[in-house]
């Protein structure tokens, strides 16, 4: 009895085809955690695929590349039948494959988007009519995709010249400062300026992330703001309690933040409030830092500067404006060339910094001031004003609060 029936489900023989004999080879292709999903979870996996090849997105910038990249190049051109393109058109193309790498001395592998760029740039150069495809042809399609994918860049720039979105980079101001971040937004990405607040009172909490607090905050950047209460323990307040209550927030966020490179700008922040003295709002920062006071790299640095570039830029630029970033990060600089030239101009500064110290030196005018040999700081220097403060601090909360309270 065909029990399908009853059910209204009509019974099926398949088809059973004769097995045939294939000579073939399989490759699959995938990104590292598809692999490492399947290498963990399929037994069959290491005995049906038994070689593996990663592919790094960038090589070596070295002479025998240049060549080889000149030589792709090349046999692009010569294969679609596109102009061919000028030593200047090449050495632009590489400058940007190295700007895509993040970094001077390597450049990209992605084939494919450099491939887009040569089509591209024979158009404006067939519209030129010229035999070949030169540096202005090069430069031009960077700055059509650009333009394409920018919408939302240009309405966040809008927001600030409009004021909107507060950002001020004339100035000084205690407790406050402009940190950087990286918007990305599918294919487009490019970088913002954020204000970032402190205040200080007298407490044991600690340091208080506000986006944590208002669950904006993820994991990564909550690491970084709890770093900072370890860094001003070690420098300040291993002799008494860090009897400190501080509140940082990003203001005018509305979405997650997370990463930790804004943690340097946050403790330059609260050193600010420490010591009274006022902040640059004409130096944008960016850069961890660990609780040695050591500043660490962090990516994006390209789009961080010309972010607050084109906010300067707007504004006004006044010849004292910058960027603060790692030392580390000095290697990945691949900014446009109106960058360059303004600050080739002077009419603004990039600095790169190795310590808080050197940081908040260079943001207060103030030196920030050496350990002495009997534990104190040298007088005024920003470090006294912090310790004095701290201790000042630790010794209020011990004569407010009563006795066996």
């Amino acid at each position: 009895m065909d029990m399908t029936a009853d059910v209204g489900i009509i019974g099926v023989k398949s088809i059973n085809p004769t097995p045939i004999t294939l000579d073939i080879k399989v490759i699959l292709i995938g990104n590292t955690a598809l692999y490492h999903m399947l290498y963990s979870n399929d037994p069959d996996f290491l005995e049906l695929f038994k070689v593996k090849s990663e592919f790094d997105l960038s090589m070596e910038k070295s002479e025998v590349n240049l060549t080889d990249y000149a030589s792709f190049v090349a046999m692009v051109c010569t294969k679609e039948k596109l102009r061919h393109m000028s030593r200047d058109g090449v050495v632009r193309l590489t400058e940007h494959s190295s700007r895509m790498a993040e970094n001077q001395s390597k450049l990209s592998t992605s084939f494919a988007e450099i491939t887009d760029i040569i089509r591209e740039s024979n158009h404006w150069a067939s519209v030129d009519r010229l035999q070949y495809i030169g540096l202005d042809h090069v430069e031009k399609t960077i700055a059509e995709k650009i333009y394409r994918s920018g919408l939302i860049q240009d309405k966040m720039a809008e927001m600030v010249e409009s004021g909107l979105v507060v950002i001020d980079t004339h100035g000084k101001v205690v407790g406050q400062i402009n940190g950087l971040a990286v918007i990305n937004v599918g294919d487009s990405h490019f970088g913002r300026p954020s204000r970032i607040t402190a205040s200080v009172g007298i407490g044991r909490e600690g340091i208080i992330d506000v986006e944590r607090e208002s669950a904006l905050g993820g994991r990564l950047h909550t690491k970084g703001v709890m770093i900072l209460g370890g860094y001003l323990t070690d420098k300040f307040a291993s002799s008494f309690p860090l009897s400190l209550v501080g509140h940082i927030a990003f203001e005018q966020s509305y979405q997650e933040v997370d990463g930790d490179s804004a943690s340097s700008a946050e403790l330059y922040t609260i050193l600010s409030c420490l010591s009274d003295l006022p902040i640059n709002q004409g130096i944008a920062v960016t850069g961890s830092v660990n609780q040695k006071g050591e500043i660490q790299a962090i990516g994006g640095v390209n789009d961080k500067i010309e972010g607050f570039f084109g906010v300067c830029k707007t504004q006004g630029l006044t010849g004292s404006q910058g960027v603060m970033i790692p030392q580390s990060n000095v290697q990945h600089l691949m900014l446009r060339p109106e960058i360059i030239e303004a600050v080739r101009d002077g009419k603004f500064h990039l600095y790169s910094v190795h310590t808080v110290d050197e940081g908040i030196a260079l943001l207060t005018g103030v030196e920030a001031g050496d350990r002495q040999a009997d534990g104190s700081f040298p007088p005024e220097s920003v470090n006294y004003r912090v310790l004095e403060r701290l201790q000042g601090m630790a010794y209020s909360l011990r004569d407010f609060i009563k006795p066996g309270i």
